[in-house]
């Protein structure tokens, strides 16, 4: 499987199965974290965790504290694609890592960035 991140009118295709996306709340300046499979038929996400709690973010029932961060399993289905828009007011974009490494995605205000499972066919894109 690939990932196949579009951003800017270009698409960078990462060879992985699964990838963590992290990032930090705007308002409370609190940490977030998500682990994603890539599947042929879009995303899943397996387990979020949050640093901390405030207005809006409260972990959901059955989350379980963990070295300072409350983990659960979003019950939330397969996402054809996943859309993240920056805002400008957290000081940084998402964080985006996999066994390869990790990059920062969305940094400016307004950058729009697409995740999804890439094509079978899709075999031109870069890495």
């Amino acid at each position: 499987m690939s990932l196949c991140i579009l951003a800017a009118g270009k698409t960078v295709t990462l060879s992985v199965t699964a990838f963590t996306l992290s990032w930090t709340h705007s308002v409370e300046k609190t940490s977030w974290q998500e682990d994603w499979k890539v599947l042929p038929s879009g995303l899943q996400v397996i387990e979020a965790r949050i640093k901390g709690s405030g207005a809006g973010m409260e972990p959901p029932e059955g989350a379980v504290l963990k070295g300072g961060w409350w983990a659960y399993v979003p019950r939330v289905g397969v996402q054809r694609r996943v859309v993240l828009a920056a805002s400008g007011a957290t000081g940084g974009g998402w964080m985006l890592c996999t066994v390869q490494g990790c990059r920062e995605l969305g940094k400016a205000a307004g950058d729009t960035i697409v995740l999804e499972p890439c094509a079978s066919d899709d075999s031109s894109q870069s890495r």
